[in-house]
């Protein structure tokens, strides 16, 4: 397989794209509509899967987010300022998406309608479980959600107005303590919004399940985006090489973490082997269910874990925009094996799939129309960032003798764009 970079290849036409977000959503919003004229409980069940979705996402992109601040990365600066676009798309815009669930949550969760004087599975969640929790718990993870994303967007703009050292070290903070909120809350809401469908099951890796599965989706994301803006030779001049290996090889490492934490999930509850938790896999055993299972294990992780396997290819943009675009189908059958068995014990609802595809398609236009304005508005990448010739693939040293050391900064600078020729950022 020849390696051949995406900055070398022609630029793409994406002219006939512009209008493509408002399409998604008229499109989209009127199939969406409609299922809800139809029949209400059937468009709060595809509402919640494409929202659980597009969710992942800005989860995963406030994740890469804290990490690159975490680690010191350098090879990141180039894809940072993007993710802190998708990562705050988390309010108002998913809050706001949010808005059908809430008012339709007594349609979806049955434990809304239940006694829990006489249920002992829902008793044993209180007070979590109750109605007035489950909206103030809601607003807490958007709450926390919002505060991370606009702070470490916030000083990442600061960064690229003034370079000083203080928009790194608050980045740094908010990043430290961010991490185990973001935890927390992403457990919270993975739990509250789609475990609690069926809340007699009991499975504490809930949270890092879908935390493994959006992060994994993320990175497929991010690759394409990345390859796109290094065509378009918005990213060329911050980009090398290794930056799509790194890429790649997080999409391979989450492919195998997200296997992981799939099957030790389910070896737990079968090893243990109680009502109270073999429930949830056994409806997922009826019907077209068990197909959708096997399209799971050899979809989500022996496709990508075997099409990444060679390091070439991590830089063939024909053979990893397909790769990553099955990533997105996996994640989404993913979410449907989570939440469609409640509505549809017997099998997929193909017939409903219009229906599913109006509502994702509705919030991939109205996201990408947002991202697409904020990317528009703001530097492509962070101008100031200390990280930034280091991300180019240039090592800047620290000169030890004069005779010597500048000779060696000035060689190792020599192919360096412009704007970075002595300078110290």
């Amino acid at each position: 397989m020849t390696m051949n970079p995406p900055s070398a290849t022609p630029p793409l036409d994406l002219s006939k794209w512009r209008n493509a977000p408002v399409i998604l959503m008229v499109a989209g919003g009127a199939l969406a509509l409609l299922g809800y004229l139809i029949k209400p409980a059937e468009f709060a069940y595809h509402w919640l899967l494409a929202f659980m979705f597009f969710l992942s996402l800005g989860l995963g992109a406030l994740f890469l987010v804290m990490a690159h601040h975490l680690f010191d990365a350098g090879w990141s600066v180039a894809t940072r300022r993007f993710c802190e676009h998708i990562a705050a798309l988390l309010f108002p815009w998913l809050a706001l998406l949010f808005v059908p669930i809430a008012l339709l949550a007594k349609t979806i969760y049955s434990w809304m309608s239940e006694n829990p004087h006489t249920d002992r599975a829902l008793a044993a969640k209180q007070p979590l479980f109750t109605m007035p929790m489950f909206y103030v718990a809601s607003a807490v993870c958007f709450g926390a959600w919002w505060l991370l994303s606009s702070r470490l967007r916030y000083w990442s703009l600061k960064q690229d107005q003034t370079g000083a050292a203080l928009p790194t070290y608050r980045m740094r903070f908010y990043s430290g303590f961010g991490i185990v909120l973001y935890a927390l809350t992403l457990t919270l809401g993975a739990i509250l919004w789609m475990k609690a469908l069926q809340y007699q099951w009991f499975s504490t890796m809930y949270g890092v399940y879908y935390f493994a599965g959006g992060v994994f989706t993320t990175l497929a994301t991010v690759y394409v985006i990345t390859m796109i803006l290094d065509r378009q030779g918005v990213l060329t001049e911050v980009l090398h090489e290794h930056q799509y290996y790194f890429i790649g090889s997080l999409l391979f490492a989450f492919t195998v973490f997200f296997a992981y934490i799939t099957f030790a999930q389910y070896f737990i509850i079968w090893n243990g082997n109680m009502p109270e938790e073999t429930f949830w896999y056994v409806v997922r055993e009826k019907g077209t269910w068990f197909s959708v299972g096997l399209v799971i294990i050899f979809g989500h992780f022996f496709v990508p874990f075997l099409g990444l396997l060679r390091i070439d290819v991590k830089l063939v943009f024909s053979w990893m925009v397909p790769l990553c675009l099955w990533a997105w189908l996996m994640h989404w059958v993913d979410l449907s094996f989570n939440i469609m068995p409640v509505l549809h014990p017997n099998g997929f609802p193909w017939q409903w799939l219009w229906l599913s595809a109006g509502c994702f398609a509705f919030m991939a236009g109205l996201l990408s129309w947002r991202f697409l304005k904020d990317f528009a508005s703001h530097p492509p990448y962070p101008i100031k960032d200390p990280r930034l010739i280091e991300a180019m693939g240039f090592y800047h040293p620290v000169p030890t003798q004069i005779s010597g050391g500048e000779l060696d900064q000035a060689d190792d600078m020599r192919d360096a764009p412009p704007q970075f020729r002595g300078g110290t950022q």
